[in-house]
């Protein structure tokens, strides 16, 4: 399946502009943003790739792993020029035994990539096909830039 970009850009907003925005989580995200270092070498894979990658992130200020991974994806952008997106706020469906999200408030593209659980951070050719995904967390002994470098490569 592929999916649209451009309309993906139109209902996202772009990584640094949403853990800079107000919200319960800015203290949390600015913290862990700044105590995060990343690996260098890494970083300097990816450089060479952002341009054939974009990266879509769904995620909540509630959720403690957010709060841990989507601040590193908003240095990853800054440090590589990977373009990545975020489908903030998103909320569960308290009231229902078959929808896990709610629909407003989250946005709807949560049921287009049918999301498992937050954060997902979903690796996007640039032509709209689908490359990988992080489920919550990268695989265990890794970082989010290891990860993102290991669906890439």
């Amino acid at each position: 399946m592929k999916y649209d970009i451009a309309k993906l850009r139109k209902g996202s907003e772009a990584i640094h502009d949403y853990v800079s925005a107000p919200s319960k989580a800015k203290d949390a995200f600015v913290k862990r943003r700044a105590e995060y270092k990343l690996d260098a070498a890494a970083v300097n894979e990816l450089k060479k790739r952002s341009k054939e990658y974009a990266v879509i992130v769904f995620t909540a200020e509630w959720c403690p792993d957010c709060i841990r991974n989507v601040p590193v994806l908003d240095l990853i952008a800054e440090a590589t020029g990977l373009e990545v997106r975020a489908f903030g706020h998103i909320m569960r469906d308290a009231k229902s035994n078959t929808r896990k999200w709610a629909v407003p408030p989250s946005p709807p593209e949560v049921d287009e990539f049918n999301v498992p659980k937050i954060p997902l951070i979903v690796v996007l050719k640039k032509d709209g096909e689908k490359a990988g995904e992080i489920v919550e967390n990268p695989p265990p002994g890794k970082t989010v830039e290891q990860a993102l470098l290991d669906i890439m490569k």
